[in-house]
């Protein structure tokens, strides 16, 4: 959809597709309350009144709904809107969606909903983004993130850096354009505000590595020799019974990969126990699998029995893993009193998930930065991007400040900066960029 369109009426299924209870159409434009008393049978809907009718086709009764009615601009998009929440079901959803579309609306196309909210400036495009990765979280912890960029949080912090660095151009070109009226501000004054303004663009790109890793997750492979406890580890840190544990070594043949929520995404992989003696042919590719999967991972478990003690066999896998950002873990201290234990190992029962909490904080806190600082702001990679070429822009300008540059050519860089800046809000935007974001929305958000 270009920019300089005319919006017409679009609508668009807003729920899962799938049975349900509950399914909602949307519809956004200038003709959605036109649309709603041709196919009901009810005549007024009050902007904010919850009303109950029934979608008509050809006057055949399709199924009774709630219908939520929005004047523009008290709306999600800035338009009039109508939701209409109807029985779940697959084919009454898209019965609907069909009587709608055949008087007067077209399909949304992906994400159109929220671009509208981002045109008709009910959002600015931090916050729209941050619908996105609110609906696709992986965890809950950065469905709360995400959150707080969807209040406004990221949006209000680059407008406050936006705001001082306008102030100090301002100041700059007021002193290039009227130099018999006004003066050029001091140098020192440029260098206090550059630095001011660069501690503040690195606070928000502090969080970025978190940010990353809290959208895009991390693999952990578990690693060992057989019969460690790599699988009831495994089956203990997804609290379901997924893959086979027996006494007799060499039960994990292949690997076998699941996704667990730990206060970050992870692909959680249990793989063969690590040995040379007495394989046949399937163990032997299973535990070349294991190999590649811990030289792929981005945390390895390494997993020794505490209750025979680290054998020879344990440190020479751990000589495979040892370069990778490992813990190792000292298993079944809970059948022996005397636990065998490597200074730096964590002590764990994964049949009694004695130390399993404590295991999943030090994942955690292993992989990620907690620190409140880290944490305050979620970026993604385009924000971060646009960040770094405005911290680009401004090191170049205080470097010219500190050799007092003239204050033309400080401006070009403030200039640079502050477009960049206004990339994140949407302030400066194309069609080709914003097709790019909303394209990566589902159809109906």
């Amino acid at each position: 959809m270009n920019i300089i369109n005319e919006f017409d009426t679009i609508a668009a299924i807003s729920t899962p597709f799938g049975t349900g209870g509950v399914g909602v159409i949307r519809i956004s434009g200038e003709k959605s309350f036109e649309i709603i008393t041709k196919i009901s049978d009810k005549n007024d809907f009050p902007s904010g009144r919850i009303c109950h009718c029934w979608v008509l086709d050809n006057n055949k009764k399709i199924d009774e709904v709630i219908v939520l009615p929005f004047k523009a601009p008290r709306s999600y998009t800035g338009e009039d809107v109508i939701e209409i929440q109807c029985h779940g079901g697959v084919h009454v959803v898209q019965n609907i969606l069909d009587i709608v579309l055949n008087n007067g609306a077209r399909m949304a196309e992906r994400g159109e909903f929220t671009k509208r909210a981002f045109l008709n400036k009910r959002m600015d495009l931090s916050q729209a983004e941050a619908v996105d990765d609110l609906i696709h979280s992986k965890t809950s912890d950065f469905a709360v993130q995400s959150a707080k960029n969807l209040s406004g949080v990221l949006g209000q912090k680059i407008k406050d850096i936006r705001s001082v660095l306008f102030e100090v151009s301002s100041r700059i070109v007021a002193g290039i354009d009227f130099p018999e009226d006004v003066q050029e501000p001091d140098y020192n004054y440029l260098i206090e505000n550059f630095k001011h303004i660069l501690g503040e663009i690195d606070k928000v790109l502090a969080g970025a590595k978190s940010s990353d890793i809290l959208r895009q997750g991390i693999k952990i492979a578990i690693v060992g020799r057989p019969n460690v406890g790599k699988s009831s580890l495994f089956n203990a840190l997804l609290n379901l019974n997924r893959a086979i544990v027996t006494d007799i070594a060499g039960t994990t043949r292949d690997v076998i990969k699941e996704n667990i929520d730990l206060g970050l995404p992870v692909t959680l992989i249990d793989t063969a126990g690590i040995r040379d003696a007495n394989v046949d042919k399937v163990e032997e590719i299973g535990i070349e699998y294991s190999k590649q999967s811990a030289s792929e991972a981005d945390l390895v478990l390494f997993l020794y029995d505490a209750s025979i003690g680290y054998t020879k066999e344990d440190d020479e896998i751990y000589r495979i893993i040892k370069d990778k950002k490992h813990l190792i873990i000292a298993n079944k201290i809970d059948i022996t009193d005397k636990p065998e234990l490597v200074t730096e190992a964590l002590k764990l029962s994964a049949t009694s998930k004695e130390g399993l909490k404590e295991l999943k904080e030090k994942i955690k806190s292993l992989v990620l930065d907690l620190s409140p600082e880290n944490l305050e702001f979620v970026t993604n990679k385009r924000q971060q991007t646009c960040l770094i070429r405005a911290k680009e822009s401004l090191e170049r300008a205080l470097q010219a400040a500190q050799v007092n540059e003239l204050q033309d050519m400080i401006y070009i860089d403030l200039k640079s900066a502050l477009l960049a800046l206004d990339e994140i809000t949407g302030e400066v935007i194309t069609d080709e960029i914003l097709d790019n974001i909303f394209d990566h929305f589902c159809i109906g958000k």
